[in-house]
């Protein structure tokens, strides 16, 4: 079967907006209140 062939602007603009949230969510990773408040909502729905 022959794989479908995106042209090569959407695919780096793919890999862009994939990257982008990537490193959006490392970023919120280095601020401690965050992940307090992320295990906060996590265990309140327990």
């Amino acid at each position: 079967m022959a794989r479908a062939h995106r042209p090569a602007p959407l695919r780096w603009l793919a890999y862009a907006a994939a990257l982008a949230a990537l490193l959006a969510v490392f970023a919120l990773y280095t601020r401690p209140e965050f992940l307090v408040t992320l295990a906060d909502q996590i265990w309140a729905c327990f």
